[in-house]
């Protein structure tokens, strides 16, 4: 009976880790697809209307298709690159940088680190403007209503900014990723109904006969733009829909929440598939309709810009789904950066009470929440200075552009073309390195006018706004 009883125990532990050791994974393609569409979608599909305002229908709906096929593509080389060497029976990599070491090496797993984590930061930052811009227009859209559209109603961004830091605090106690599936599924279903509603609202606009003047190739020069403000403008648009696909940064986090049956990279790219196909219909209809809606004047952000005034109560509804969608992106984009350096901790400090301990709360003799003293810490400064570098420079469409730049070529093209290249050692000038090649450097100059594009507006945006008192 003894042995019987060992047996079992050793089953159920066995049961309980994976082959690495670490805890069992559960998640499937479908809690993986939230997770993506979580990331994904998020303030930039609000700036599609403008971004295809600059570029016109011809430039809007090309570039859209052109980054969701490298999104996707390189989406897939990324999945394949979870295992080392072998994609389904090699060691298992959890972190991109991870990846990147097992692939290329420690130097290109250093710069990629300092990209991802930077990126992943900035996407926190821009989030806690995004979202502090919708909680605004609330209070802007009731003051519209009672007042009128002419109305001055102008407020604060800081005291939302304040209020959702702090609530971000609370929910960074969350351990990991494993544990965010129900946060990142609502999440997902709040920016299907942010972007439902815009979509239906750009609709009405039409149906109405009320649209925007549109033309093959944007906002024209000598009527609404200068030449020189044409090109920094179609600059940023390329960075804002580059920003609206740089979401390489958490995927191989998602990845490595996957069960390993069936195998990692299969199930990834079925996740890929669905999520990349929903999404990008979506922005298709919200660039389009959007630009259909408003013309050559769209919006930086088409909820809060102010594109919308009536229903009230609609706008409401629908900035308020914004608010919820990042409070859930929000963590899913820091998990990787707590991981980073919470491992790094307990690597460095394996004895150290406050770096390891986990003291749980037990409320029915049921353990509900635990928290660790690194943590505590830890994730509480980074939201505090998140915050305040939100506070110091409130500038939306610019920003998302700089962000598209930075995160788009190095961590959705680069590094997983290169980690492709080595692991199935194609060889140098044959044509499908010379493919692989070519996209990075379309890419690659695309990146470098978005940065040059986004720097250029956040420049003339620092000129007229000062840093904490800035106003929409």
């Amino acid at each position: 009976m003894l042995l019987i009883t060992s047996f079992l125990m050793v089953m159920m532990k066995i049961n309980l880790f994976d082959d690495d050791g670490k805890p069992k994974r559960t998640g499937t393609i479908w809690s993986a697809s939230a997770h993506i569409i979580t990331s994904i979608i998020g303030s930039g599909v609000l700036s599609l209307a403008w971004g295809t305002a600059q570029l016109g229908w011809l430039g809007g709906l090309v570039t859209l298709i052109t980054f969701s096929c490298i999104a996707f593509y390189t989406s897939n080389l990324l999945a394949d690159c979870y295992r080392s060497p072998d994609p389904v029976t090699g060691k298992r990599n959890h972190s991109y940088m991870e990846e990147v070491r097992a692939n290329l090496g420690t130097r290109s797993a250093t710069a990629c680190g300092i990209l991802q984590y930077a990126n992943l930061s900035g996407m926190v930052i821009g989030y806690t403007i995004t979202a502090s811009i919708s909680m605004v227009a609330v209070h802007k859209s009731n003051c519209f209503h009672r007042k009128g559209h002419s109305a001055s109603c102008k407020f604060s961004n800081n005291p939302y900014m304040i209020g959702l830091g702090v609530f971000e605090i609370f929910l960074s106690q969350i351990p990991n990723l494993h544990n965010l599936t129900i946060l990142s599924a609502i999440a997902a279903v709040m920016s299907f109904g942010y972007s439902s509603i815009g979509i239906g609202l750009a609709i009405a606009t039409i149906i109405s006969g009320k649209g925007g003047k549109t033309t093959l190739t944007g906002v024209e020069v000598g009527i609404d733009v200068t030449v020189a403000d044409k090109v920094w403008r179609a600059c940023r648009a390329l960075g804002d829909i580059a920003f609206t696909y740089s979401f390489s940064a958490v995927l191989v986090e998602i990845q490595d929440t996957l069960k390993s049956e069936p195998p990692e990279n299969q199930a990834m790219k079925k996740a890929n598939g669905i999520s990349l196909f929903t999404v990008t219909a979506f922005y298709m209809m919200c660039g389009i309709l959007g630009y259909a809606a408003f013309g050559n004047d769209a919006p930086g952000n088409m909820l809060t810009g102010f594109g919308f005034y009536e229903p009230f109560w609609l706008v409401d509804v629908a900035n308020i789904f914004i608010v919820v969608h990042l409070v859930g992106a929000y963590q899913v984009f820091t998990q990787p950066v707590y991981l980073f350096y919470e491992t790094w901790a307990r690597e460095k400090w394996p004895n150290s009470t406050f770096v390891n301990k986990e003291y749980p709360i037990n409320i029915s003799n049921k353990t509900v929440l635990s928290f660790n003293l690194l943590r505590l810490t830890g994730r509480t400064i980074f939201v505090v200075i998140a915050t305040v570098l939100a506070m110091a420079m409130p500038f939306f469409n610019d920003f998302l552009a700089l962000l598209g730049a930075i995160g788009f070529w190095p961590l959705t093209v680069y590094f997983p073309v290169q980690m492709h290249i080595s692991q199935r050692k194609i060889k140098r000038s044959s044509v499908k390195w010379c493919v692989l090649q070519l996209i990075n450097f379309f890419c690659l100059l695309v990146s470098l006018a978005a940065a040059a594009g986004s720097i250029q507006g956040v420049g003339e945006t620092l000129r007229k706004s000062k840093p904490f008192q800035y106003k929409v």
